[in-house]
């Protein structure tokens, strides 16, 4: 989009003469005329040293933010500096009154107060609802003030364990075996530090508890029977409609909306599961919600089910899971739903830049093999009838894709739910495992460089000479705004 510069230099007007932080404060532009910048560039790598699992890279176009360091080695120390016109370079708190009118002066242009602590809310003003009409229009912008929301509550939260230690009893974390879980097998290594609670959401020892919890209920109540993964839908008849209520604005611009209607499905569809029976009647279930660096919310699902209810046999299964393409012609809303939600889509030869290509070969295996009768194999996971039907195809990109290409579902579900829902059956031992440190992995992360751009016109030898040739790599934690809104709203994490 090409600027306007006439509205670029208006704006610049008002703030030089209204707003009060721009008087105080230096901006960019005259840090660029003073001394020329750094030219640098961050890159998302895409080897992967650790766990793809966690490390796997975006594949949608979002505001992020990449926390460098483990959450427990950077508690409370997280720092935000401005450039005084008189002071020079100063340290203030992210949760500063004035913070959000320096990250967003267009939406402060007289430099008012954002969030601090004491805020009082009062909902009958006008100048809130004025504020909330705007804050709704910021298109991606949002996605940053989001991100920044949720910073701030986060470093609040670090702070209050910080200063609460005693309260947490913090000592009780400090014994032998959490100091041989972190690999402290020398003593100088073991101290006093600052520990986060497994109340702490996100937390190294919240993901272990969530673990061991579920681990629990499997002891007593016995394997689970099925293992869904139901993914949001920005194309819901619901967000489409509120879009073009509001702006017209597109999915990714407004998280917030894509995260009450995706909590308001999941809720349902848990209801089905649970209280309408859908699969029978369901005695335990527990879920995690991930997002994965693809912009969409997405629920993993275990329910247990009774006794009388379950499915112990191959034949059984087919009444329940399908992994075949629909007749056109005797299920065509079958067909419809299978086509759009349930095919895994190019991969292989045919588009080798997936996201689910690693080394030349697609890391869910696809295209699956032919197989006229469902079975269970030696390590307990089941393989689902897939016929060879030259008839039955569905085409994407110009390619045919058969039943080889189709991921497990159930097909009432995805004719309710328009939406992504692969439905495994998983009722073996040496499955379970897996499992639950599958739906209990924690955080996501991304390995991250930060690299001199040397064909930069403002680059210089100063410059070289001031950032170090050697690439400083990081492996930061990987937050998104879908993520952040959902924490934010409180809705659940697991349960």
């Amino acid at each position: 989009m090409k600027l306007d510069w006439d509205i670029v230099e208006g704006l610049l007007t008002i703030l030089d003469s209204c707003n009060e932080l721009v008087k105080c404060f230096q901006m960019v532009r005259d840090r660029v005329k003073q001394d020329s910048l750094i030219p640098i560039k961050l890159v998302i790598k895409a080897a992967r040293s650790g766990d793809g699992r966690h490390q796997n890279m975006p594949t949608a176009g979002e505001i992020a933010g990449l926390i460098v360091g483990n959450i427990e080695d950077t508690i409370g120390i997280r720092d935000i500096i401005v450039d005084d016109c008189k002071l020079g370079l100063t340290r203030i708190s992210d949760l500063h009154s004035s913070f959000m009118a320096m990250q967003y002066p267009l939406l402060f242009p007289y430099g008012e107060d954002g969030f601090r602590l004491g805020v009082e809310l009062n909902q009958n003003t006008n100048n809130a609802q004025k504020k909330g009409k705007k804050l709704h229009t910021w298109r991606k912008l949002l996605q940053t003030y989001i991100m920044d929301l949720m910073t701030c509550i986060e470093e609040e939260r670090l702070h209050w364990v910080k200063v609460n230690q005693s309260k947490i009893r913090a000592e009780l974390y400090c014994g032998i075996k959490d100091a041989l879980h972190r690999g402290d097998t020398e003593g100088a290594q073991v101290g006093k530090r600052i520990v986060l609670p497994s109340s702490f959401t996100g937390g190294p020892r919240y993901m272990t508890q969530n673990y061991q919890d579920a681990i629990a209920l499997c002891r007593v109540m016995g394997n689970p029977d099925l293992f869904i993964t139901v993914t949001s839908n920005p194309k819901w008849n619901k967000i489409l409609e509120f879009l073009r209520n509001n702006g017209g604005q597109r999915p990714n611009e407004r998280p917030d909306i894509v995260a009450r209607v995706f909590k308001i499905k999941l809720d349902s569809l848990m209801e089905d599961l649970q209280k309408n029976n859908h699969f029978g009647k369901c005695i335990v279930a527990v879920y995690t919600i991930e997002f994965q660096k693809r912009g969409l919310p997405h629920a993993h699902i275990l329910i247990w089910l009774h006794p009388a209810h379950r499915y112990p046999t191959p034949a059984k299964i087919d009444e329940i899971i399908v992994a075949e393409i629909p007749d056109k012609t005797k299920d065509p809303v079958g067909y419809d739903v299978v086509s759009k939600y349930m095919t895994h889509g190019l991969c292989g030869q045919v588009a080798p830049r997936s996201p689910c290509m690693k080394n030349l070969k697609c890391t869910k295996h696809f295209p699956k093999k032919y197989i006229n009768q469902t079975c269970i194999d030696d390590a307990g996971f089941p393989i689902y009838r897939r016929r060879c039907d030259e008839n039955v195809w569905v085409e994407k990109g110009g390619i045919k894709l058969d039943n080889s290409y189709v991921v497990p579902y159930n097909r009432n579900l995805i004719v309710k739910y328009q939406a992504h829902i692969n439905v495994e059956w998983c009722n073996r031992g040496r499955s379970i495992k897996y499992l639950f440190k599958y739906i209990t992995k924690g955080p996501d992360y991304v390995s991250a460089s930060l690299q001199h751009i040397s064909n930069n016109a403002a680059s210089s030898s100063n410059a070289k000479e001031r950032l170090d040739e050697v690439q400083y790599y990081l492996d930061c934690r990987y937050i998104s705004a879908p993520e952040s809104i959902w924490r934010i709203y409180g809705f659940d994490i697991y349960y």
